[in-house]
């Protein structure tokens, strides 16, 4: 995704980041190692998405920080199987770094989001 073309609302970000993991794996070599990191990449971007969302319609505080954390680390997740796929094609090379390139920068997003949330949380408690 270019610099211009950034979406900034997070559930929609997520959701696009998912959507290009499923189209960029459809050009993956479907070789015996593939077929395995192949099926981890495409559950772990689909969860980054959904438990945004789900901490987005959180329960409480508690819910929206273990929902951020399970996002975070589904986008570690993401990159661990990205980087495991082999791929010897230049263009798909190309695809899998920009989608590293977009997994580190939601999880470097989710977790200032998880930071704030919890010094947020921790002032709140201090104050009391």
């Amino acid at each position: 995704m270019a610099e211009k073309e950034k979406v900034y609302d997070l559930e929609e970000r997520t959701f696009l980041f998912a959507m290009r993991v499923r189209k960029f794996v459809k050009n993956v070599e479907k070789n015996i190692w593939n077929k395995e990191d192949i099926k981890q990449v495409v559950r772990a971007s689909g969860s980054v998405a959904a438990n945004y969302i789900e901490a987005n319609e959180k329960l409480g505080d508690k819910d929206f920080i273990m929902k951020i954390r399970i996002s975070k680390k589904e986008c570690k997740e993401s990159i661990l199987w990205l980087r495991l796929l082999d791929i010897e094609n230049p263009v798909i090379e190309k695809e899998r770094s920009e989608l590293i390139k977009e997994a580190t920068e939601l999880k470097n997003i989710l977790g200032t989001i998880y930071k704030n949330t919890i010094n947020k949380k921790n002032q709140t408690q201090n104050q009391n």
